[in-house]
């Protein structure tokens, strides 16, 4: 993929490093980020939030949610 963001395809990582990938690269500063996790306790939705997530869905997503979660973001993109 010619003028993507290769350090995002070079190998698995996790939400939060792909989340301060996006957020130093300057062509992808604007898109929106939802984490989707099952570390659902409050201090995990809480330092997501903080870190930079625009929503926080914990596993098992509810489709409601995963909807309004989606079109927050897209309102945002």
């Amino acid at each position: 993929m010619p003028g993507g963001l290769p350090a995002l395809r070079s190998h698995h990582r996790g939400g939060l490093e792909v989340l301060q990938l996006l957020r130093t690269d300057p062509r992808a500063q604007h898109i929106p980020v939802l984490a989707i996790s099952a570390n659902a306790m409050p201090s995990d939705i809480k330092d997501g939030l903080e870190a930079g997530f625009q929503h926080y869905l914990a596993k098992p997503v509810r489709v409601d949610e995963l909807m309004h979660s989606l079109n927050f973001a897209l309102d945002l993109a």
